[in-house]
């Protein structure tokens, strides 16, 4: 059976200006390596007007492959992949007060998500394309995560992107923000955006007309 998960997802990211600091900082809090440096395939479907993120909802494949397989063989159907769903970002439901709410609608981001592994990437497309979604958007990066000893639940995920390098942290809004001062980050620094969005920043910020967000071919060797 497909493993299936649904829950409120909590996270931010974070910039990374120098990925070798990063890493000895990791080491120096004795992080573990829970997943090993994985490359990730998104696909992004939506209708032809693009209703889904018009309402801030997304559908998605992604295909993963451990880095170090790139050299060994091509990219299969049977790929580890995971369809996810996230719906709109949305206030905490268990965070009291008005004024609780609005503050870590500020440094959050909040969604809905429902996942399941699935093992036919491809054959899912031709589904999703039978009920009428088309491909809108494809990023892809290479992606670490660890975790820190004594900050449970707490996911810190490394993120190579063709954008520059970021930190993820997922889990509690108190794990979030005691692992991002560890590593030496204030709240200030919190991102909510998209890689999506931080493309087309990107985009124009070079005055590039926006694609999809993949690396050159020679960077899937690395």
């Amino acid at each position: 059976m497909p493993k299936t998960a649904h829950r409120e997802e909590i996270e931010i990211k974070l910039r990374v200006p120098d990925v070798a600091a990063l890493r000895r900082r990791l080491k120096r809090l004795r992080a573990r390596e829970i997943s090993q440096r994985t490359h990730e395939l998104n696909t992004l479907y939506d209708t032809p007007k693009n209703d889904l993120r018009r309402r801030g909802q997304l559908i998605r494949i992604r295909i993963e492959r451990l880095a170090s397989s790139f050299r060994r063989r091509p990219q299969t159907d049977n790929d580890a992949a995971v369809l996810t769903f996230k719906g709109p970002s949305h206030l905490l439901s268990n965070a009291p007060g008005t004024g609780r709410n609005s503050e870590i609608r500020s440094h959050f981001k909040i969604k809905d998500e429902a996942e399941v592994s699935i093992s036919g990437p491809d054959q899912m497309a031709r589904i999703l394309r039978a009920l009428g979604l088309h491909l809108s958007f494809r990023y892809e990066k290479f992606r670490t995560t660890y975790a820190l000893p004594g900050v449970r639940g707490l996911k810190i995920e490394l993120d190579e992107t063709p954008v520059g390098n970021y930190l993820e942290l997922e889990g509690s809004i108190a794990g979030i923000d005691r692992g991002a001062r560890l590593l030496g980050y204030k709240r200030e620094e919190y991102l909510k955006e998209t890689y999506g969005s931080l493309y087309l920043a990107e985009c124009r910020r070079r005055g590039r007309k926006p694609g999809d967000m993949l690396f050159p071919p020679t960077k899937k060797l690395c």
